[in-house]
């Protein structure tokens, strides 16, 4: 059983301080995405786990040992980065097992590790090829490799699909979550893309200038983010977020709590109707057309631009006036600080 628990860990480099007094447990077998906007501490906190950084200060246990002096090699984990790091001048074979010849394996061992590694991930027709005669896809499938061949308590992902196109991100999303589901191994990942978050969490870790900001599963952050941040960062597009004038609702039915500052509501939970049947109006000033729905940007009374996924017939036509609304089950509430009431 292989848990991961950070104790109050901190990081400083030179008097700056990236990474804030983070507690976090991981359980055994877990996939955790930690996710957030670039800077936020993700990828430091994740070699802090590695052993590619020093902790400053704080007690990261992995399994039932404290690592915080164990050098990266002796941690039992493996990393695969945003680059393949992989020797050109290697075959996919001998890129796999370099880890393993260098630890000095014995080359039957070695070769059976590969040949397992390579039927997980269907790399056994490209073996004898070089890097240079793979796909950027397959090159990343052979970092993959290359960690798994070690047999390593907990993978580390950093940013591992970030070079790869639209298309194959996609794809390689569903494989890493294939993999993970065959290997049933704790496994940390981390992007900056809240989509990969989604598809592919057990837990959200998202973070926030060195600080945890919300942990919880995919489910949960979208239907119950605990902040402004959280319920913009997860979800696509982002949550609307309008303030409260004088404490009127936005909706028919719904009552207001008494702190309450603003009122935020999902594009997709906001449907198009005439003006003179809510209170929420204004002008389309943009029409998003994707193939299976319309983004309408609604430009309200306020002043304030609101978003709404119009997937209902034709769209309405710039400058015409519409009405918006929602059911109250939808609304979520933030006080002055951003905070969920």
């Amino acid at each position: 059983m292989t848990k991961v628990l950070l104790k109050d860990i901190r990081k400083r480099f030179g008097t700056v301080e990236v990474i804030r007094g983070v507690d976090l447990q991981i359980e055994d077998g877990e996939f955790v995405v930690f996710v957030g906007p670039s800077g936020c501490g993700k990828s430091t906190l994740l070699r802090l786990i590695s052993g590619l950084e020093h902790i400053s200060d704080g007690e990261l246990h992995i399994g039932d040992r404290l690592v915080n002096e164990v050098p990266a090699a002796k941690r039992g984990v493996a990393m695969v980065f945003q680059s393949y790091a992989l020797y050109p001048h290697l075959t996919v074979r001998d890129n796999m097992g370099f880890g393993l010849k260098i630890r000095k394996v014995p080359a039957k061992e070695r070769a059976r590790r590969v040949s397992e590694a390579a039927a997980t991930l269907k790399l056994e027709p490209l073996l004898d090829r070089f890097p240079r005669q793979l796909s950027g896809g397959q090159r990343q499938r052979v970092a993959i490799g290359r960690a798994i061949v070690g047999n390593p308590e907990v993978f580390l992902f950093d940013e591992p699909l970030s070079n790869l196109d639209a298309e194959l991100r996609v794809h390689m999303r569903s494989e890493i979550a294939a993999l993970h589901q065959r290997l049933s191994t704790t496994m940390i990942y981390v992007t900056h893309d809240q989509i990969e978050a989604m598809t592919l969490a057990d837990k959200i870790v998202v973070l926030r200038e060195g600080k945890i900001e919300q942990v919880g599963s995919p489910h949960e952050l979208y239907n119950e983010p605990g902040t402004i941040f959280v319920a913009q960062f997860i979800g696509s597009p982002k949550m609307n977020i309008l303030p409260l004038f004088g404490g009127q609702p936005i909706t028919h039915n719904s009552s207001v709590p008494a702190t309450a500052a603003s009122v935020g509501v999902r594009p997709e939970h906001l449907s198009l109707v005439a003006p003179s049947n809510t209170a929420l109006r204004g002008k389309v000033r943009l029409a998003e057309y994707t193939g299976a729905v319309t983004l309408i940007h609604v430009e309200l009374d306020g002043g304030q631009t609101c978003l709404a996924i119009h997937n209902q017939g034709i769209a309405p036509e710039i400058g015409a006036e519409v009405g918006l609304k929602t059911a109250p089950e939808h609304l979520h509430f933030f006080d002055n600080e951003g905070r969920t009431v």
